[in-house]
């Protein structure tokens, strides 16, 4: 929410999706305050017929596509030989696959506007393994590759790649704690501030990786 709110803040014409209908008109009020360039679409991107509608809706809606975000993700925290096959399938087709079905659909379009952004939300737990986490930081390691390889297959296009990988936020992701409740951790607005910047960095150079973490992590 807090990447959108910057988006439409700055400007933007601005489509969310999400699973529950009802998190998704909430969120399209709160960001009607920018003006009437929102939109929203109910979509699953574990699935590519959902991720691929809800990108050719957006488009649609705003004859083109810019910027993509990929920003769907959960959190099931487990030892490997405890979690389901179903738990470790959600997490994976959420936070990697689903991200491969939104490029998928969106990169023609970005091509046939002469070029974009696109920008994947990973995490530090890509690259910093931890007990619990295994498919949570497989499905991030996987992203972080993909969007290396990704970046260098669509530049001649025109089309940036870059992915960010902040540390703890408060949002109470993954049931970890509530949002707002730990001061120490990144807030919302960090991580989308950190998209801004992104967004608007001189076209000579590209920043392909983000690292984002506390200042002050608790000790």
């Amino acid at each position: 929410m807090a990447i959108a709110d910057a988006l439409a803040a700055a400007g933007a014409s601005v489509a969310i999706t999400g699973r529950d209908q009802a998190h998704l008109d909430k969120a399209r009020k709160q960001l009607a305050v920018h003006g009437p360039a929102i939109v929203s679409a109910r979509a699953d991107v574990r699935s590519a017929e959902d991720a691929g509608r809800a990108i050719a809706e957006a488009a649609a809606a705003f004859g083109g596509l810019d910027i993509l975000i990929n920003n769907a993700g959960i959190g099931l925290f487990s030892k490997a030989s405890e979690m389901s096959i179903q738990q470790w399938r959600d997490v994976i087709d959420t936070n990697l696959c689903g991200v491969f079905y939104c490029c998928h659909a969106a990169i023609p379009l970005m091509r046939r506007r002469g070029g974009g952004w696109i920008v994947n939300i990973s995490s530090l737990a890509g690259k910093n393994p931890f007990v619990g986490g295994s498919a949570y930081c497989a499905s991030k390691a996987g992203l972080n590759a993909f969007s290396e390889a990704l970046m260098q297959e669509v530049r001649y296009d025109n089309i940036r790649v870059s992915y960010v990988m902040p540390g703890s936020v408060s949002t109470g992701f993954g049931g970890r704690g509530e949002q707002g409740a730990a001061d120490w951790k990144l807030a919302p607005e960090d991580v989308a501030q950190a998209v801004i910047d992104l967004i608007n960095h001189p076209a000579r150079s590209l920043p392909s990786r983000v690292e984002l973490r506390p200042s002050k992590p608790a000790k």
